[in-house]
Parts: structure tokens; C-alpha cells; sequence
């Protein structure tokens, strides 16, 4: 344990997207159990029941801090369930720190209103590093990572087989339905699970069976695509387009998932991954569906070469990109 006089109140959802049904968060089963092991006390408060008592949570997070005292306020934040007068109360009686992960689509419609109520944020996008400067803010750079599930991880073993051919986990939206469907009428079937694909939803230990026992995981793209021919493939589509947020590629704890738990990664390019894989060593890219199935069928006619790029990112990733690495820096940059 690094910090074992501290203490920290995390906020945050206890549900994934504060529904029940769709299991535990990962602000409960990732952030809150390596706090844990890093400090002394952490002490829980989750705000899914007070999403339609806006205004007891104001009153009963900041009651909540008064008890404890904390040495730190670890802020998971979701949307805009806390008011910036709360913040501002919170902030001016105990350091306060908040985790940005999506700048690069959030930063002016969330971000840029929250960021300066804080006494310390983290961004995963190096790109507004710079933008949250301008409004006063200086962030701590740190990235989304992986959190291991099972001890069973790394390249799979001779005595093991595969499952799938091609696998993709992740929600299902108009683009990722298209790009399968390219795919499909190129040969390759893809096995999806997630969110509104017909597999359902998968709990983390079976994503991480998946991710081993698949000769290659895709990752596909959660923005707004401007390729052509997906845009002008349906007016739902279109519109789809037209009213998708997400405009820029980020990177996503999924580039980082696969490999810790010994998966095979085949991904969208996304600017500044080469900074945490080395493409072609560690990970391999694609830009297009043709580009993506060109690929899938080179690796899987070449077993070797995918095993070595595995064991190569299992263990830089297991090495470097975990959220015990990442929480450990975002304190170390507040404490240290």
C-alpha cells in the first residue's frame, strides 16, 4: 500500500450507466477495489439512486464528506448530476480530483463546465491538454488501461483451442452493424457480443475467455464515420451521422483489454496509439473494411505471427497499461 495514511471518498456509480440490470460499474469493480490497494481508506459513495433527487444529492454528498474528512475526493464523473456550487464547497474544504475520458468528443459540451471546479482533473486526450489550459486548468495526462479478471491470461496454451474465428465486444450502432455487414460479404464472419447484438451482454470474466480464445479481436470504431458509404448507405444512417457527437477517434480501454487478457488485436487506427502499442509489433490497424479484411486473413493464415505480436503487447501491457499503473500516477501527481 502507497498511501496508507490517506483517505479518499469516491464518487461514483455502483451500476453500470446506474442501471442494475446491466451489472456492476466500473467505477465499483475497477476503480473502487484498486483505491484499495493504494490507500489506506476509501469509503464508497454511489449516486444511481439520487438520479431523480438531484437536490438530496447536493446536500447528502456534501454531508457525506464532512464526516469522513477525506484526504481526497475522487470524482468518476458520468454527466451533470453535481451542481458547480457543490463543487465549489467540496473543493474549497478538501482536494478534489475528477477523471475526463472523452475529450475529444466532450470537451466543449462537459469538460470545459466542470473541469475548472475541481482542484486537480486527469484527460486521456493529449490533444486538450492544451485547450484545458487556456480555461485555467492544468490536467494530469493519463489514458484509459485494463483491469485483469483472471489469472488464466496471456497467449493460449497448446493444450487450449479457439472459439471464434473473429470476435468483436462492444455495443451495437449503426456503423459497427455496416462494418460487419462489409465484412460478411467479403467471407468473414464476425461473432459480436454486446449491448443490442443478438449475443447479448457478457460479463468481464467471459469477455476476457473471448478475448483469448479468439484467433483475432476486432475493435471497431464508436464514432461518427465519414466514410461515404456508410453515410449514404441508409437515411438512417445519414442522420446518424449527422447527429453522432463523436466526431473524433479516441483510444479506449478495449485497445487495452484484449492484449492483457492475451487476445490478438486488430483495431481502427486511432492517433497516438502508437505511443502505447507499437503498431505492427504489438497491434495491428486498419483504416477501411477492406483495409480490416485484408488483415484478417493474413493473420489468420499466419498463427506464428500472431502469437508473437501477442505474447509481445500481453506483456507490455500487463508491464504498463493496467488502471493499478494509472490511478498509482494520478496519485503520485496529487501527493507526491
Amino acid at each position: 500500500m502507497k498511501y496508507p495514511d490517506k483517505t479518499i471518498l469516491l464518487v461514483g456509480m455502483q451500476w453500470d450507466y446506474c442501471k442494475s440490470e446491466r451489472g456492476v460499474s466500473w467505477d465499483k469493480l475497477v476503480f473502487f477495489e484498486i483505491l484499495k490497494k493504494l490507500v489506506g481508506r476509501v469509503e464508497p459513495f454511489w449516486f444511481d439512486e439520487y438520479l431523480e433527487k438531484k437536490g438530496q444529492l447536493q446536500i447528502d454528498l456534501i454531508k457525506r464528506a464532512g464526516e469522513i474528512k477525506p484526504d481526497l475526493v475522487f470524482f468518476l464523473t458520468y454527466s451533470d448530476q453535481f451542481t458547480t456550487e457543490t463543487l465549489d464547497e467540496l473543493k474549497n474544504n478538501y482536494m478534489t480530483y475528477a477523471w475526463f475520458g472523452d475529450d475529444q468528443w466532450r470537451f466543449d459540451s462537459y469538460s470545459s463546465r466542470y473541469a475548472p471546479h475541481f482542484t486537480y482533473i486527469s484527460t486521456t486526450d493529449p490533444w486538450s491538454v492544451q485547450r484545458h489550459k487556456k480555461i485555467g486548468v492544468n490536467p494530469i495526462l493519463t489514458q484509459w488501461a485494463a483491469q485483469p479478471f483472471s489469472e488464466n491470461m496471456g497467449t493460449l496454451r497448446e493444450d487450449e483451442s479457439y472459439e471464434f474465428e473473429v470476435s468483436f465486444i462492444g455495443g451495437f450502432n449503426k456503423f459497427r452493424k455496416w462494418f460487419v455487414k462489409m465484412l460478411g460479404e467479403k467471407g468473414i464472419k464476425v461473432e459480436c457480443f454486446g449491448v443490442g447484438w443478438p449475443n447479448g451482454q457478457v460479463s468481464f470474466e467471459r469477455m476476457a475467455q473471448i478475448f483469448r480464445k479468439s484467433m483475432i479481436n476486432l475493435n471497431i470504431s464508436n464514432s461518427a464515420s465519414s466514410d461515404i458509404r456508410f453515410v449514404l448507405s441508409s437515411p438512417k444512417c445519414f442522420i446518424h451521422y449527422l447527429r453522432n457527437p463523436k466526431r473524433a477517434e479516441q483510444i479506449k480501454a478495449r485497445n487495452f483489454e484484449i492484449p492483457l487478457a492475451g487476445g490478438f488485436q486488430l483495431s481502427n487506427y486511432v492517433p497516438g496509439l502508437e505511443k502505447y502499442l507499437k503498431i505492427g509489433d504489438e497491434i495491428a490497424v486498419y483504416n477501411t473494411p477492406e483495409e480490416c479484411a485484408q488483415q484478417v486473413e493474413y493473420y489468420l493464415a499466419n498463427e506464428e505471427i500472431r502469437r508473437e505480436i501477442i505474447t509481445k503487447s500481453h506483456e507490455r501491457t500487463k508491464n504498463e497499461h493496467t488502471y493499478l499503473h494509472r490511478v498509482e500516477g494520478i496519485l503520485r501527481e496529487i501527493w507526491d
